[in-house]
């Protein structure tokens, strides 16, 4: 990883890097002003290739899903302080973990995991962020964060292997961000999710040079910087009701109402990582003005993802709801400018638009709530905001929420400038539709447009009308709109953002070309074209791609559109990608060399495309299609506007606009998924058209096949009273005259022609279509159905009802004997009870009431009705369609007169015929208008006469604008023929609980459908059935249906005789359409994948073909005078086969079954599967093993070879699956299956056949050993030259023949090299050999100076490496399953079985020759014992399962029935375990063949959990030809480290493997050659020098184990397995890594076993002598002002924290102190891996001490002693004892550049004291509070390193203490002044105050002594005097 900067805009961001060299490999250099690193010069090499923008995560699940995230917090570098504690913490979505603290250091290595483990669905996920923040654990809580890092989850799933390895972060404040990096975190993250491999957090071996800069994740530009995003919040409209209406209606009552509120309290909430503001509460408004400045104070550029937009309404009393959630991705508003221009994040002014549950206030609460959340699809607008997002650099807001001013409100009104929009859709056909309780109507809405349901919106013509969904005949219903399809139109007003839709719908176009291209390309490589076809391909894909990126991108047009800042710098950066694209496409095409290198570079260029065509400021709402029944909307679709925009350029034209499409609804929100509601809402087949109003005639012009025709709609309605009959006067609920949902009054003399328009005819009734639908039109077979109606008194019995026999709708009929067939048809069957839906065993279901609905099966006391339905088929015979035509025909007619539909209340269902319990009916009324002036308004204004004042107004306003009806109408239908050819299925979900299915495929194709038989317990059936669709009747251009085909929809389902029939998933198809029967195209049948849900459900093979029908009477011009329709396929029965040209093409095959054995079969209805034989099917060929006497003494059959001679389809593609099903034989002749396996492809299994007389010539089969090849399989004949060559080698392989005898001599002398060298033995051990490989030289430097043996270390199973195969050279491993497939069930695997398949053509003619079988020289099937050692090395990166983050693991072997625990010796805290564990088991193999290695955690008091368990299946390494059963070593040592181990030698195991592989030799000439097969090896050739190790055996076992590891062959290796834990299936638990060996008894007891027990740690002591220290910074002020220190030294190891330290030294007043003072330091180190090993509790209570491995630090302080407070810290040195600074001689020469830094790492010369033992010199001790170092003083020492044994014989006391000697320290010459003062009065006198203070006592003597002579004189002169004076 090193070498590679990055940053925000680089791999973060998901390209590939760009491929550069350092200039300087130097240190990274740091910047003096900002303190961080500058980035060094870069040398670029070639641009690879780059996607500029963050990927965005995408189409994510909403399913909740097991997640782990781990972090490994390694070290932290430079924090900014000295002399810190420091602790970090890792939050990761609310849950913290914290690291230990660790003592007074600012480089602190913690090398801790945390594992947070988390059940949601990914899409939240990738949402939660991730913190890191580290803190100095000294201070107080409030200012004790140093620095911290923060990004979203999805940042790291998006980088390679879903992790970030061995990074560091940039640490910064986030309040104050001008301070630049406070430090650098070294961490590893990693988001695992279920299947995911987890990547190693083992440091890197390379990483010797550790370079911060190369992984620094810090955003672009070196420092992070203050940045504040300015959200301008001006207005919102369309926020639907939230609020109930109450209190309205309370205050309405008192009168105290004032006008009528909408019922919505919205603000708005703007957050982004992690911080959030919101608006001010608009009271009552749906259409808020809050022009309001939100503000968020960020670190730009920064590491999350999405801004996120919320709307919500404030609530009294309850939580405020949320009306709509918006995200906002912050990588397509700014652009990083590493590639192409860049620009700070910027948008608007726009609206957003909301999307969430569906707009219609309930006071229920909603079941759609998440949906508001932002999670799922939103299936309704909620709402639009106008915002504006700037960004500003370098400051933070100062308050989050201001007023806009008034220039700024006046600037955006530009940008809210409306045009019309009209939105036209046509329905031609709605097919399986769910809903048939209620008249069926599908609404188009675009934004609040066209909602039907809402009040506020003015009605438009957006639904069709109401109709009554029919029965299809088979199974589905379908709306029988014939010849008139409703069309619907409605107008709306938006912003015109053409040119932004535009742009986006060029960029789709340029993509869905590419992308089809990019196909075509894929299957020519699928069936392997030539190159040149292929290369034309892609030549003509890149040409495209290249004219297509040169597309102009449209602009604003000034005057009508209004563009933004956002939009001219993404029209930029489009633009420059798009140039990009076509540059490299042109050098692609005249550079590229191989296909498949430049298609991962195409598909490059798709993947820039698609992160470019996205348009963030899409103020456009989708339009959204409802289907709606009654008042209940039930399914939608949501299709986004730039997808049907109109455009007059035709290269941005909406993908979807105009042109004919099939959509399947979908269910709202997640209820479908989790209900599992297998239905299809409905199929419609529609068009689309979305643009100006003005410019809608080209939607008209797009209707050229059907004549668009406008109606006025009204009902007339009536109620039937007793006496009077029928009327409309009376209480009848509605108007007389209403629109269908009887809302409003429309009487047909008020409708008033719009202007521009007149009317055409009068009025007419128009019935409901479904009622002049006959049911069986268009079939040639139909189900009759009839319904036995019974009823019942309470507390009487069941007796048939007053009408005993009604159809599907409740309408009376004539009992079922009776039903009359139609002229032309004959009955298929008799009269059957239909038992296949939810109905009691008779086939009765109960409801209350039958006018009511709402049957179930289950009979209940107050049940008073029940019906059964019976079934019936008929089949038409052909003459008598005309007659049939003409019936039809008068019958509508007469229907059609009086056009009623009559129901008991308006509020249910109508019907056609009148019933006793009906007391309401309706009829409907058209009348056609033609427009006159293009472009009118076609909506009513109704004229009414003077209303009564007392009638709500509200209705007045919804009746004075009605909305007509309009249709497309067609003239007539043109006939179509459809053959579904359906062949078979493969693998499908298992229905039943044998984990087998009962298939039948079900396909709806429009207004019709059909089913395929049912196939008997099988997940592969075989229908090959072809299913004809008769005269089907579709409106419409032909020409347009072979351009846009409808689709065929195959559903899959599993009969069952009671119940439903479970469903099995659906898959959809589209037809070959030929308008001329004779057109000589075949479909080709293909595979169509089957989903249920999110789940895979297998494969169907099959093709449609859709036929126009000529017609007879047609003209000669026309399309429809085609000739006749092909033959019917030939029959089998009644059912028609799928005819030859479709069918696959059959060749004679052989398929050889090795039939080896079966293993851990569960059992079954609760006893044990003894006696298993197996059945294979292939192709309807069925052979059955024989049977195992008992599973439990041997598995295997006796009896291995079956053969299989049959036809089978010559082309992979269409190969039959091999179904694998075992019996249980048990008593009374039951054979119950008890596992069956579906073997989906047998193309692995394909060989050639073996020939037989090459397989006898012994020679030709080992040119492919030679080569590396497996014998036996693969035939290779060696060239003649080969043989010449070898010829001439004769005479030099006699040459070493003379020399044999000198070969022998070494014997004598061996063994004197025997006795190994003593002092090799302590560092070279096991673990060596075991560094040596893993790359950590460091710790085996005198192995790799031996030059001695590695070994192979494979990061995963050895299962898993290239060469093994999985070990299934041999017989291959098959899991058996049994039960239904349910999606969150464990594993239903209950058994494996073992055996292999070799599939070869035959001669097709039988009488030829066969080839000899393939599986030939088995080995023998019956038990072999064996010893089996399991070697575990060490744990890596455990699960942790103690609350400390730490688990205490130990070791359980489980083999068969033995089982071995180690829990004595778990190793205690740690979640890295080093375990050096070997243990010896014997096994019967195959009996007892898999071996668990679980590992537990040790718990005292609770039962030990399981962290995680391994299996190993030891029979295939035991059968497999690779010789998995012992690793083959290097050499061949009789003593040493790598002693050899196997129980056979090398010459034998080369024996064996030729016998094994029929290859001739191993033939040896002398010792020092042998020829193998047709190769001579030399052991010159091998070994050219003497061998290294002394132990090495004699030269012909090496020679043949040289000749061994040329062969393919399990080396001497060390694997690494996952383990995983049944709690959290998927999810990797950690790694252990191990290996096994394996040793058949009968070939001689195996050698000694490796000795990998752990290395020991040596007691070592340090003893360190302080002598003195020198120019230390004086700290303290004395009383009398000078500068002075009380000097100390305190030094500990690091890690161990036991501080000594030295007395004090007292007032040294010129930074020298003396101390003659010994620190003893007693440690444990490892000296081959130079760590020193610490142990000790974490906490008083622990049971156990934790070990730490960590490098020997010493830490050396200088203090300052205070009495009254607290010490002062002066300065620090930390010394690796590994890797220290030489000392200065002189104190002179001690300056802090001796020390090495980060920055100055490489210059220091480092020596270690292990190697010197004895060091004495100076060494600088400094500060960093600042950031810089500073020299605080330096400090003379001796340090002396001596073992423990040493340390007795030599001893030495600490400090001054006995035994004082080795060498003797005398107390220190201290100068006199130096002393503590409050202790020693008299030193202070004669010290500090006489010494200070001297000239001022002696001037005060003098003083003194002058005053009191005077004083003396003064006093005794007057006596003198006057004694003198006397005495005269």
């Amino acid at each position: 990883m090193a070498g590679k900067g990055q940053v925000l805009g680089e791999s973060l961001l998901g390209e590939e890097e760009e491929e550069e060299e350092e200039v300087d490999p130097g240190p990274p250099q740091i910047d003096p002003a900002t303190g961080q690193v500058i980035p060094r010069p870069k040398k670029k090499k070639r641009r690879v290739n780059k996607m500029g923008r963050r990927k965005l995560l995408e189409n994510l699940s909403n399913k909740p899903t097991d997640f782990q995230i781990r972090v490994k917090v390694l070290e932290a570098r430079q924090l900014q302080g000295g002399n810190i504690q420091p602790v970090a913490k890792v939050t990761v979505a609310n849950q913290t973990k914290q690291t230990r603290v660790k003592k007074s250091t600012n480089s602190p290595s913690w090398n801790e995991a945390f594992f947070f483990n988390f059940k949601k669905s990914p899409a939240d996920l990738m949402d939660e962020l991730v913190e890191f923040k580290v803190f100095n654990s000294k201070k107080l809580r409030s200012d004790s964060l140093i620095g911290s890092f923060k990004c979203d989850v999805g940042m790291v799933y998006l980088e390679p292997r879903h992790s970030f390895l061995h990074k560091w972060l940039l640490l910064s404040d986030p309040e104050d961000t001008m301070s630049g990096a406070k430090g650098y975190l070294k961490v590893c993250v990693c988001v695992i999710g279920p299947g995911d491999e987890a990547p190693s957090f083992k440091p890197v071996a390379s990483e010797e040079s550790d370079d911060i800069e190369s992984n620094l994740l810090r955003p672009a530009g070196v420092q992070l910087q203050p940045a504040t995003f300015t959200l301008k919040l001006y207005r919102a409209e369309d926020i639907p009701r939230m609020d109930s209406a109450f209190m309205q209606g309370v205050k309405k009552v008192f009168g105290i109402g004032e006008e009528q509120k909408e019922l919505v309290d919205p603000y708005f909430v703007f957050s982004f990582a992690g911080k959030e503001v919101q608006s001010k509460i608009m009271y009552n408004n749906d259409h808020p003005d809050w022009n309001q400045i939100l503000k968020i104070g960020i670190q730009f550029p920064s590491m999350c993802e999405r801004l996120k937009f919320i709307v919500r309404d404030w609530d009294r009393m309850t939580e405020d709801d949320i009306v709509g959630t918006h995200y906002l991705p912050l990588s397509l508003m700014c652009s990083t400018g590493e590639f192409g221009p860049g620009f700070l994040p910027t948008f608007g002014p726009s609206f957003v638009n909301f999307y969430g549950s569906t707009r219609e206030y309930s006071d229920l609460p909603d079941e759609y709530d998440d949906l508001n959340l932002g999670k799922g699809e939103g299936v309704a607008y909620r709402g639009r905001a106008l915002v504006e997002i700037q960004t500003t650099l370098g400051e933070l807001p100062e308050v989050p929420v201001e007023d806009i001013n008034n220039d700024d409100i006046l600037r955006v009104q530009k940008f809210m400038r409306r045009r019309k929009y009209k939105l036209h859709a046509a329905f031609l056909n709605a097919t399986m539709v769910s809903a048939i309780d209620a008249p069926v109507e599908f609404e188009v809405s675009i934004g609040n447009y066209g909602n039907k349901l809402d009040e506020n919106t003015a009605p438009c013509p957006s639904t069709t009308q109401p109709t009554n969904a029919v029965f299809d005949g088979c199974h589905y219903y379908f709306l029988p709109w014939s010849g008139t399809k409703p069309c619907v139109v409605v107008e709306s007003s938006w912003e015109d953002i053409s040119f932004r839709l535009e742009g986006l719908n060029l960029l789709l176009k340029i993509i869905d070309t590419l992308e089809a291209n990019i196909e075509q390309v894929r299957i020519g490589i699928k069936a392997k074209l030539p190159t040149p076809e292929l290369a034309q391909l892609l030549i003509s894909l890149l040409d495209q791609l290249e004219q297509d990126c040169r597309k102009k991108l449209p602009e604003p047009t000034p005057g009508r559109h209004v563009s933004n800042e956002l939009d001219r710098l993404t029209r930029d950066y489009r633009e420059f990608e798009l140039e990009t694209i076509a540059n490299n496409v042109i050098k692609l095409k005249t550079s590229a060399t191989d296909v498949l290198e430049a298609m991962a570079e195409v598909e490059n260029y798709l993947q820039i495309l698609k992160n470019i065509a996205k348009e963030p400021q899409n103020s456009m709402p989708d339009v959204v299609i409802w289907m709606i029944s009654g008042d209940k909307r039930l399914a939608y679709y949501r299709i986004p506007a730039n997808e049907v925009l109109w455009s007059q350029n035709p290269d941005y034209i909406g993908r979807l606009c105009g042109r004919l499409q099939t959509l399947q609804l979908k269910f709202p929100g997640l209820k479908a998924e989790k209900e599992k509601v297998s239905e299809v809402p409905a199929m419609l087949r529609t068009k689309i058209w979305l643009g100006l109003a003005n410019e809608d005639d080209a939607w008209h012009r797009m209707q050229t096949e059907g004549e668009l025709a406008v109606y006025a709609e009204t009902y007339e309605n009536q109620c039937n009273i007793p006496v009077v009959g029928w009327t409309k006067k009376g209480p009848l609920g509605r108007p007389k005259w209403s629109d269908s949902q009887g809302k409003c009054s429309l009487p047909r003399e008020s409708f008033e022609p719009p202007p521009g328009w007149r009317w055409e005819g009068d009025w007419y009734v128009s019935p409901e279509l479904s009622m002049l639908f006959d049911k069986d039109a268009g079939h040639k077979t139909y189900m009759e159905e009839c319904y036995e109606m019974h009823s019942r008194l309470p507390g009487t019995s069941w007796g048939p009802a007053t009408r005993p026999w009604t159809d599907v709708k409740g309408d009376e009929m004539a009992p079922k004997d009776s039903v009359d067939l139609p002229p032309g048809w004959v009955w298929e069957d008799v009269w059957q009870i239909d038992l296949s839906r939810a109905v009691d065993e008779e086939g009765w279901e109960y409801c209350v009431e039958s006018t009511m609905g709402g049957y179930g099966p289950v009979e209940k006391r107050y049940h008073l009705c029940r019906r059964r339905r019976w079934v019936r088929t008929r089949k038409l015979v052909e003459d008598a369609k005309q007659k049939k035509h003409k019936l039809i025909q008068e019958k509508k007619i007469e229907e059609a007169a009086e056009g009623w539909e009559y129901a008991p209340l308006f509020n249910l269902k109508f019907h056609a015929t009148e019933r006793t319990m009906d007391m309401v009916r309706r009829r409907r009324w058209h009348r056609k208008m033609i427009c006159e002036k293009k472009g009118a308004d076609c909506y009513f204004a109704m004229k009414f006469e003077g209303k009564k004042k007392d009638e709500d107004d509200k209705e007045d306003f919804n009746a004075a604008y009605a909305a007509p009806r309009m249709f497309l109408t067609f003239k007539k239908p043109f006939k179509y023929q459809m053959r579904a050819y359906i062949y078979q299925a493969r693998d499908l979900l298992a229905g039943d609980e044998t984990g087998l299915s009962d298939p039948y495929a079900r396909l709806s194709f429009l207004t019709q459908s059909s089913v395929t038989e049912k196939k008997e317990k099988s997940l592969c059936p075989t229908w090959d059935q072809t299913l004809i669709f008769e005269e089907l009747e579709i409106y419409g251009d032909p020409r347009a249906i072979e351009e846009n085909p409808p689709e065929v929809m195959i559903e899959l389902f599993d009969y069952d005789k009671f119940g439903s029939n479970e469903f099995l998933g659906r898959t959809k198809a589209v037809p070959m359409v030929k308008l001329d029967p004779a057109d000589a195209r075949m479909p080709v049948l293909q595979w169509y994948p089957i989903s249920r849900g999110q789940e895979d459900g297998g494969e169907l093979l099959a093709a449609f073909e859709l036929f126009l029908v000529p017609d007879k009477n047609a003209s000669m011009e026309s399309l429809l005078a085609g000739s006749d329709l092909p033959f019917l396929p030939p029959k089998k029965g009644d059912l028609f086969l799928v005819p030859n040209g479709i069918r696959p093409v059959m060749q004679r095959t052989a398929i050889e079954v090795l039939c080896w054995g079966v293993r851990n079969m569960q059992k079954f209805q609760l006893s044990a599967v003894t006696s298993p034989s197996i059945e294979f099917e292939c192709g309807g060929h069925v052979q059955e093993s024989n049977v195992i006497k008992s599973t439990k003494k041997n598995p295997n059959f006796t009896e291995n070879i079956l053969f299989f001679d049959v036809m089978l389809p010559r082309e992979e593609l269409y190969m039959p699956p091999m179904n694998i099903r075992v019996r249980d034989h048990r008593q009374f002749g039951r054979k119950p299956t008890v596992g069956i396996h579906v073997l989906k492809s047998l193309e692995e299994f394909r060989c050639d056949p073996v020939q037989a007389e090459l397989a006898e010539d012994d020679d030709g089969v080992q040119g492919g050993l030679v080569n590396g090849g497996r014998g036996g399989e693969h035939v290779i004949d060696m060239p003649a030259e080969e043989r010449k060559v070898e010829r001439k080698s004769g005479p030099q392989i006699g040459q070493p023949l003379k020399s044999f005898p000198q070969l022998e001599l070494p014997a004598l002398f061996r063994g004197k090299q025997e006795e190994p060298d003593p002092v090799v033995d302590e560092e070279i051990d096991w673990w060596s050999k075991y560094y040596a490989s893993t790359g950590q030289t460091h710790k085996c430097k005198k192995y790799i100076e031996k030059g001695q043996d590695k070994i192979e270390v494979y990061q995963t199973h050895l299962e898993d490496v290239d060469f093994t195969n999985g070990f299934s050279d041999f017989c291959s491993t098959f899991e058996l399953q049994r039960g239904k497939d349910e999606e969150d069930e464990e594993s239903s695997v209950v058994g494996e079985f073992k055996g292999g398949f070799k599939v070869y053509p035959l001669p097709p003619d039988p009488n030829d020759e066969m080839p000899s079988k393939v599986f030939t020289n088995l080995p023998s099937s019956t038990p072999e014992e064996c010893i089996v050692r399991v070697y575990v090395i060490c744990g890596i990166d455990f699960q942790p399962n103690d609350t400390s983050g730490l688990a205490d693991p130990y070791i359980e072997i489980i083999l068969g029935n033995k089982k071995i625990s180690d829990r004595d010796n778990y190793k205690p805290n740690t979640i890295d375990p080093v375990f050096g564990q070997m243990f010896e088991l014997t096994t019967m193999l195959p009996v007892q063949k898999d071996l668990t290695i679980r590992i537990k955690d040790y718990d005292i008091i609770s039962s030990d959990d399981v962290i995680g368990e391994t299996t190993i299946d030891l029979e295939n390494r035991y059968l497999s030809k690779v010789r998995a059963t012992c690793g083959l070593q290097k050499s061949y040592c009789i003593a040493g480290v790598n002693q050899w181990r196997d129980c056979i030698k090398p010459r034998q195991i080369l024996e064996n493997y030729c016998k094994q592989n029929h290859v001739s030799g191993p033939h040896f000439y002398g010792n020092n050659s042998v020829k193998v097969g047709k190769k001579i090896h030399n052991l010159a050739d091998y070994e050219p020098n003497k061998p290294v190790d002394p132990n090495v055996g004699p030269a012909d076992e090496r020679l043949a184990l040289h000749v061994l590891h040329t062969l393919p062959m399990v080396k001497e290796h060390v694997e690494t397995r996952p383990l995983f834990n049944p709690i959290q299936p998927g999810i990797e638990q950690g790694k252990i890594q191990m290996w096994v060996d394996i040793f058949p008894k009968s070939l001689g007891p195996p050698g000694p076993p490796f000795n990998i027990e752990a290395r020991k740690a040596k007691d070592y002591v340090l003893r360190i002598i302080i002598w003195n220290t020198v120019d230390v910074v004086l700290d303290e002020e004395s009383i009398t002002g000078e500068k002075m220190s009380d000097i100390y030294v305190k030094g500990w190891v690091s890690g161990i924290d036991e501080k000594q330290k030295t007395d004090v030294h007292y007032r040294s007043l010129d930074g020298e102190g003396n101390f003659n003072w010994r620190f003893i330091f007693p440690f444990s180190y490892v000296p081959a891996e130079q760590v020193m090993e610490v142990r000790k509790k974490e906490h008083f209570w622990s049971l156990d001490e934790t070990v730490q491995h960590l490098q020997p630090n010493i830490v050396i302080q200088v203090w300052d002693n205070d009495k009254f407070s607290m010490d002062d810290f002066l300065g620090t040195v930390s010394l690796n004892l590994n890797a220290m600074p030489m000392p200065a001689k002189k104190a002179s020469s001690c300056k802090v550049s001796m020390l090495p830094d980060i920055t100055t790492g490489s210059e220091v010369k480092l020596v270690s004291l292990f190697e010197q033992k004895r060091l004495r010199g100076f060494w600088p001790v400094y500060n960093d509070d600042t950031g810089t170092r500073t020299l605080t003083g330096k400090v003379e020492m001796e340090m002396e390193l001596v073992s423990v044994e040493e340390a007795e014989e030599r001893p030495a006391g600490q400090g001054q203490e006995e035994p004082n000697m080795n060498p003797k320290l005398d107390p220190p010459k201290r100068p006199e002044t130096s002393f503590l003062w409050f202790t020693s009065p008299w030193k202070t006198l004669r010290y500090i105050i006489w010494r200070n203070y001297k000239w001022y006592f002696i001037g005060f003597l003098v003083l003194l002594l002058i005053l009191l002579l005077v004083f003396l004189f003064l006093y005794s002169f007057p006596g003198e005097v006057s004694q003198w004076i006397v005495n005269g």
